[in-house]
């Protein structure tokens, strides 16, 4: 099959990626108890790596950051050792991988971090009971104070400087869906009356200064980010949240980054205040290589890159029912149906 899905494209002056299909983050719960990759997970990434650039699945910075069972960290030197067995089975299979940096702010739990406080921008809680542990309900978070912000932003950079020495061709940083850094971009969940708080340059602070930290560490050729301007999952929307994407948004276009990937589940969700799509609205004010996600199949991928909607087009759970994607899509294959029983086992 010839089409744009396959023409490679050249993210920066170090990596060229042989398609434009990448392998979007998904959240397994696949570490030990230790949070420490294992075989299994290099297998997985391994029978993947035809597609374009893998996103690995969200990987917390710091113990704090956690709030899903056995998801994977990069924050202690076993860490890195187990994702250097991923990284060295994705190279070896001729793919490229980014680890994508993950704190999960509010939604943590003090269950999988032992004593410690569960940090967001502001102490506002959110409804409902942890993933996958139904018995755990949320807790409401405290204001993280300006030194814990520092130390976040620090650490973000040194979850980097891990990834890079465990042999991830870059980071991805998560800036969506209603995580921390996510956090501190919508109204309905900061409410802080400091640097950090209240107008849309304050509010995009944390964001940029992460960017920055990363960038300094890594590379910014190195670095993506995901954005979620549309606010629907453990965040309520707010017609202020505009401005605050609107400002970030200029802010990145004066730095170096690989991509910008839209956080979103379903691309054809759309938001009043951004008058449409998220991923448009994005387009139409970011200058520089954009990601598009949300249910795409191939022919609908294939259309938006040709429409020049997006540059890249991650794919999600078929990557899960279908290991050979890719090739599967190439040849015109039939893929196999998703369903959510595959969530639990590992192939």
């Amino acid at each position: 099959m010839t089409s744009t899905l396959f023409k490679s494209l050249k993210l920066n002056d170090t990596l060229t990626l042989n398609n434009r299909i990448l392998m979007a983050p998904l959240t397994r719960c696949m570490a030990d108890d230790d949070l420490v990759p294992t075989d299994t997970m290099a297998s997985y990434y391994a029978r993947r790596a035809d597609s374009g650039l893998i996103i690995s699945e969200a990987t917390i910075i710091r113990p704090d950051g956690q709030g899903y069972p056995n998801t994977p960290g990069l924050f202690n030197q076993a860490q890195v050792d187990g994702w250097k067995k991923v990284t060295t089975a994705v190279h070896n299979a001729g793919g490229k991988i980014f680890a994508q940096l993950w704190h999960v702010g509010r939604v943590a739990h003090p269950y999988f971090f032992g004593e410690g406080d569960v940090l967001a921008p502001s102490a506002i809680g959110v409804e409902g009971t942890v993933p996958r542990m139904r018995d755990l309900q949320y807790q409401t978070p405290k204001e993280a104070s300006q030194a814990q912000i520092k130390q976040l932003v620090h650490d973000y950079a040194n979850a980097a400087k891990n990834a890079i020495e465990a042999g991830f061709d870059g980071v991805e940083i998560h800036g969506a869906n209603g995580y921390l850094i996510d956090q501190f971009l919508h109204y309905a969940s900061n409410q802080r009356q400091d640097e950090y708080g209240e107008t849309p340059d304050n509010m995009a602070r944390f964001a940029l200064e992460v960017v920055d930290a990363v960038v300094d560490a890594v590379g910014g050729e190195r670095v993506g980010l995901r954005l979620s301007p549309g606010a629907y999952f453990n965040m309520a929307p707010d017609n202020r949240d505009k401005a605050v994407f609107d400002y970030l948004l200029s802010q990145l276009n004066n730095k170096t980054l690989a991509f910008v990937h839209v956080g979103i589940f379903d691309d054809s969700m759309e938001f009043d205040y951004l008058g449409g799509k998220a991923s448009d609205y994005i387009r139409s004010l970011y200058n520089g290589t954009l990601v598009g996600v949300g249910g795409f199949t191939p022919s609908t991928a294939e259309a938006a890159l040709k429409d020049e909607r997006f540059d890249l087009v991650a794919i999600g759970r078929p990557f899960i029912a279908n290991p050979d994607y890719v090739s599967k899509v190439k040849s015109q294959q039939p893929l196999t149906a998703y369903s959510d029983d595959m969530l639990a086992e590992l192939i």
